[in-house]
């Protein structure tokens, strides 16, 4: 495994147990909803490397709108950030700061 998919990996896990969908009060963590990866994936540019000062909260705000997520079966895709508390971004910026300290 290289460096930045360990990266990447320690990312996603710190992303999967922190961050929730929030659907009528009740929590869904971005691990158990397989949503954590892909979003790390995205996130991860603003880090590589350890430089947590790429992070800015606009651009995860901008990333959770155009992060699809499918429900219903498929029959809609609403953007992620729509799911998330009102939080959730400070929160994932704060995360993604956190991490690149250890890259």
């Amino acid at each position: 495994m290289t460096i930045e998919a360990e990266n990447i990996e320690k990312l996603a896990a710190t992303i999967g147990e922190e961050i929730y969908i929030d659907v009528a009060k009740w929590h869904l963590y971005l691990a158990n909803a397989h949503l954590h990866k892909p979003l790390a994936e995205r996130l991860y540019p603003m880090v590589e490397g350890g430089n947590a000062d790429r992070v800015e909260e606009g651009e995860v705000i901008a990333i959770l709108r155009d992060f699809k997520v499918a429900v219903g079966g498929g029959r809609k895709e609403l953007p992620l950030i729509d799911l998330l508390p009102p939080n959730a971004a400070e929160d994932i910026t704060k995360i993604l700061i956190r991490v690149s300290r250890d890259f």
